[in-house]
């Protein structure tokens, strides 16, 4: 009988062991249930300050970035903009230059189309003479095309367009009207090449 007991007791121990063993690893599966139902990871402090410092380190290199960025968009747009100005003042100092060139080129054909009015003002009116006109036109034509206006002659004298070469005393115009024109004045796209030489009413 005593040795029943004792194997009743052994089994009651081993029993009372299994049982221990079954809620610790209850306890943990529990734990580990809770753990990854909420979603929480839990760090040490060492662990923490060390992601603390990378998420820093990388939020100054972010910040580096984006400045570094900035400041290259920056450099282009300044670059753009000057380049924009270059080709826009290249663009004006060709142009000009073109006007100045076909200027000088008008301006040394000046004395022909003085000539031309000249032969008129002696014309016969023969046919060689209408011919002459014909061509004077088309002339004057090529010209106009390319800027030419004869600058205004009438009214009162305007020292930005006529050169008072001579005074008229014996008009009875009013003091400071043109009374004659002695030689045309011209422009080209809105700049004079030559003022009109007029006599003026003193």
């Amino acid at each position: 009988m005593s040795k029943d007991k004792k194997h009743l007791n052994k089994e009651k121990t081993k029993n009372e062991d299994t049982a221990v063993e079954i809620e610790t690893e209850t306890e943990a599966a529990n734990e580990s249930a809770e753990t990854e139902s909420d979603g929480s990871v839990v760090f040490t402090k060492d662990e923490f300050d060390r992601a603390k410092a990378e998420i820093e380190r990388m939020q100054k290199e972010c910040e580096e970035a984006k400045k570094a960025t900035d400041e290259a968009i920056l450099d282009a747009q300044r670059i753009q903009a000057e380049f924009a100005n270059f080709r826009k003042r290249n663009a004006t100092v060709r142009a000009d230059s073109m006007d100045d060139g076909v200027r000088d080129t008008i301006k040394a054909l000046l004395p022909v189309l003085d000539n031309f009015d000249r032969a008129f003002d002696n014309s016969d009116g023969s046919p060689f003479a209408k011919g002459m006109e014909q061509i004077h036109k088309q002339l004057i034509a090529c010209l106009e095309k390319c800027g030419l206006e004869t600058v205004e002659s009438e009214g009162a004298f305007d020292p930005n367009l006529h050169e008072a070469v001579m005074q008229d005393d014996e008009s009875d115009a009013e003091s400071g009207t043109i009374t004659a024109v002695l030689q045309k004045g011209y422009r080209v796209k809105g700049k004079i090449i030559r003022h009109t030489m007029v006599k003026v009413k003193s």
